[in-house]
């Protein structure tokens, strides 16, 4: 969220580095060797011996590698036999839905600030395996109890192609249909190893 952010900002700020937000079109820079030189936006280039982006900012650097369907669900109340939880994680297996991947269903709420009073928001999402997101989202929707409003959204996942330690340009996987961070994390993790050399210590002494 935004305090994240802010924490990021000035964390940067602290250790030299600049941050610019809401900046339009950028475009990451390759020298004449095919290494990183920066990112530039708006005719302005914020020099950089490493960059780390999404796939989105180097489409000739990423492999389409699956489609994930969603579906955002509006309520007026909590997802039955949750015991009225404010926040939910439903994971339904593969193999309950013959499907080949599994199914992923997450409930928040006004109490978290994302919703007006009394209003609940669900996901539904899935890697796609056919065509019709409704159809194969019905599962996890058909848990979700009377809806106010339902939304569907499909989004492409991409994976990067490149060798990071030879053009310095470290990309991120895109989100996968997981609601429980576990695979970005992973990723965040594979990543900062690729940039420093080192592992990550998560361990609390």
């Amino acid at each position: 969220g935004s305090c994240h952010r802010q924490g990021f900002a000035r964390l940067s700020a602290v250790y030299g580095g600049t941050y610019m937000l809401n900046k339009p079109e950028c475009k990451v820079e390759f020298d004449d060797e095919g290494k990183v030189r920066g990112v530039t936006s708006e005719g302005e280039t914020a020099k950089g011996k490493k960059v780390v982006c999404d796939p989105s900012y180097v489409p000739e650097k990423v492999k389409k590698v699956g489609k994930v369907f969603r579906a955002i669900a509006i309520m007026s109340h909590p997802i039955p036999n949750t015991a009225e939880s404010h926040s939910v994680q439903i994971i339904i297996p593969q193999k309950q839905l013959g499907r080949r991947s599994d199914m992923y269903v997450f409930c928040c709420s006004y109490s978290h600030n994302v919703a007006s009073k009394g209003k609940f928001i669900a996901f539904v999402s899935a890697q796609a395996e056919s065509d019709n997101p409704e159809a194969e989202l019905k599962p996890g929707i058909d848990l979700l109890g009377p809806v106010d409003e339902l939304f569907f959204d499909t989004y492409d996942r991409y994976e990067p192609t490149n060798d990071p330690s030879s053009d310095n340009c470290f990309i991120s996987t895109s989100y996968d249909a997981t609601t429980h961070f576990e695979s970005t994390v992973m990723d965040v993790l594979s990543l900062y190893t690729k940039i420093t050399g080192k592992t990550v210590d998560l361990s609390v002494d």
